[in-house]
């Protein structure tokens, strides 16, 4: 054998081997495109109902915020129409029941009078050694009527 036959056969096997490793490397990157094609198939055959269901629930709850909305609008009706009904029968009812509140009081007041200093001794108005009368009391009646 002569040195360009070596070389020759060297060559040969040299691109035997690497069309073999390029062979080999083909066959697993097929192998790996398969099982991604199988990956992709599953996540899509179980994402689409998934995303169905997620569309049916968004619905759902866009429904009930609708009525919530709509019992909130209903509910502040309500408070406003109670209001102006308080406001009403207080003006209505107020300023009367006021007056007859205040008769009342006097007409007890100057019954109570009648009894005389008694009457203001149970009630708890005499004097009491030691006690110092509030300020808004002091001086409120004039003396030198008459």
């Amino acid at each position: 054998m002569s040195g360009g036959e070596v070389a020759g056969l060297l060559v040969a096997v040299f691109w035997a081997i690497l069309v073999s490793f390029l062979a080999v490397v083909l066959v697993r990157l097929a192998q790996t495109l398969k099982a991604a094609t199988k990956l992709v198939t599953g996540v899509t055959e179980q994402a689409v109902p998934l995303l169905g269901e997620a569309s049916a629930t968004v619905r759902s709850a866009q429904t009930q915020l609708d009525r919530v909305d709509a019992i909130a609008t209903d509910v502040q009706e309500v408070t406003s129409n109670a209001s102006a009904l308080s406001s009403t029968v207080s003006s209505t009812f107020g300023g009367p029941l006021v007056k007859v509140a205040a008769f009342g009081y006097g007409v007890r007041r100057a019954l109570g009078r009648k009894d005389g200093p008694a009457q203001e001794q149970r009630a708890g108005r005499g004097v009491v050694v030691g006690r110092t009368v509030p300020a808004a009391r002091r001086g409120g009646r004039k003396r030198g009527r008459g």
